[in-house]
């Protein structure tokens, strides 16, 4: 039975175990973050650690606030916060390598839904500088197709009544600023780190919304003092298995309830706009830059869109992970061909040779054999992703008469997936906040289909599907859309992935060839 982590073990950790460079005991809390899990703490709190270590300066330890999970407050707290970061990949040879670090900028954690008040209190502490999130796309309480604040949440209308309980991010951050503003203290930065579009914009327009409702007072004076940089955050950080807690613990000879696991590689670029300062975050990898958005749009194209395509797509061949889908070479070439053809061309200004770099280092990556990203787990609230992922590029594409069969067939694997069960019969839970909506927008789609004549059922399937406006908005109306959408359905419905894929395929090669016929 080994001993637990925690601070007196960091004097007696392996040698080839990296551990805090500073004095813990000094640092204070000058972060609070929303969404503690496990993306935050490869990447956010990572960056912060050696951020403090770099700096010397200790006044930005973390005070995590879980949601509604206190799994991670219990793993954590009897560590005091501390934790493993394990980065994985292979070497040259092949070799399966990891690198160990233990992450000393978490100093506790507060769990939301146990005592909302802490979290206002917290957020609302003279300490307190910068207020970050990464709460995924689905905890922004917003509608996909148009970043509108939903007003029927649940959560926020429980928020709208009960200001001293919030349960909403949104309406935490609210109620937290109007006790800054009523207790005079300065403002703070609202930092999101969550893959949504222009994500600092779109925080901002659903934080003043919401306080528009509250105060019109707090509402102007957020927006005359409070920034909201917009970032971009990249490393492939898949869940936490017992296989990796045992393996970690046999390494440092202590036991870590909850290490973390990533990707050597991190990115993170974040507009230069603070209200109270910022940690050193430069002189630990990452990139202040003036405008965000060609990295976000970068990332989100480059990056997420082809992520997605290879968790649907893979999950309904049965392959548990992204690195089995990346080495399944029907889908490799899939990808590959989505990346450079349709998804590229839309990245104007970003030269070809760039492109290609970061393409083939995003292949690299999602086929890492060392980091078993569960493709269930990326595939998880493609209501929220799907959106900015891939009808984005789609309309970008469509408003240029440009060909996007390839995107259009991510889209369709999305919707085959929430058939929820996959070609060797393996059935799943739908993870979306919209399930109950798209279970029954599938269903309502097979009664419009079995109603119509065999020639129309495929159009009318893709037809209901495609009218789904809080993913869908306007693009379901286009007919291109809708055709290119029953067209792939049908092949996935009538011929699977790889008969599907083959078929884009044969589609791609007839319409070279019409091409490079020379006119009579």
């Amino acid at each position: 039975m080994l001993e637990r982590l925690n601070s007196e073990s960091l004097a007696h950790l392996p040698e080839d175990v990296e551990s805090p460079a500073y004095d813990r005991g000094r640092v204070t809390p000058g972060i609070v973050h929303l969404g503690i899990g496990a993306f935050h703490r490869a990447h956010q709190a990572a960056v912060t650690d050696l951020a403090m270590a770099a700096s010397g300066d200790l006044s930005w330890g973390i005070v995590g606030v879980s949601l509604r999970s206190p799994a991670t407050r219990d793993a954590l707290t009897p560590q005091d916060g501390l934790y493993t970061l394990a980065l994985r990949d292979a070497g040259p040879d092949g070799q399966l390598r990891e690198q160990l670090r233990v992450i000393g900028s978490v100093l506790r954690i507060v769990v939301a839904e146990e005592d909302p008040q802490a979290v206002l209190e917290r957020i609302a502490s003279a300490q307190t500088r910068i207020v970050s999130l990464t709460v995924t796309e689905k905890g922004y309480s917003h509608e996909p197709a148009t970043g509108h604040l939903r007003w029927d949440d649940p959560d926020i209308e429980h928020d709208l009544a009960h200001p001293v309980r919030p349960r909403s991010a949104i309406g935490m951050l609210v109620y937290g600023l109007a006790l800054r503003r009523e207790r005079s203290l300065p403002p703070v930065t609202l930092l999101s780190c969550d893959n949504l579009h222009a994500n600092g914009d779109t925080l901002r327009s659903l934080v003043l919304a919401f306080a528009l409702r509250v105060d019109v007072g707090l509402t102007a004076w957020i927006d005359n003092h409070c920034t909201f940089p917009n970032s971009m955050v990249d490393r492939i950080v898949p869940a936490t298995q017992d296989e990796d807690r045992a393996r970690v613990a046999q390494r440092l000879g202590f036991e870590d309830a909850w290490p973390v696991v990533g990707e050597p590689f991190l990115n993170w670029v974040i507009e230069d706009k603070f209200a109270a300062g910022r940690p050193a975050w430069d002189a630990a990898g990452a990139s202040f830059v003036r405008n965000a958005a060609p990295y976000e749009r970068l990332k989100l194209r480059m990056v997420n869109a082809p992520h997605s395509a290879f968790a649907y797509l893979g999950s309904m061949l049965g392959l548990r992970t992204n690195s089995e889908a990346a080495a399944t070479p029907a889908l490799r070439r899939y990808v590959d061909d989505m990346m450079r053809l349709e998804l590229g061309p839309t990245l104007r200004g970003v030269p070809e040779s760039g492109l290609d770099e970061y393409r083939l280092r995003f292949l690299a990556r999602v086929a890492n054999p060392a980091l078993p990203h569960r493709t269930r787990q990326v595939a998880m609230d493609g209501s929220q992703k799907v959106p900015q992922r891939l009808l984005a590029a789609i309309r970008d594409r469509k408003q240029r008469g440009d060909d996007f069969s390839r995107l259009a067939m991510s889209v369709a694997a999305w919707l085959h997936y929430l058939r929820g069960y996959d070609e060797l019969g393996n059935a799943y839970a739908i993870q979306d906040p919209l399930a109950g909506a798209l279970a029954k927008l599938l269903a309502r789609a097979e009664v419009a289909a079995t109603a119509s004549a065999p020639s129309q059922a495929a159009h009318r399937r893709a037809t209901v599907m495609a009218g789904f406006r809080p993913v869908f908005g306007d693009l379901g109306s286009k007919p291109a859309f809708v055709e290119a959408l029953a067209l792939h359905l049908e092949r996935l419905r009538t011929l699977g992935v790889l008969g599907a894929l083959e078929a884009l395929e044969r589609d791609a090669a007839r319409q070279g060839s019409a091409q490079s016929v020379p006119a009579a």
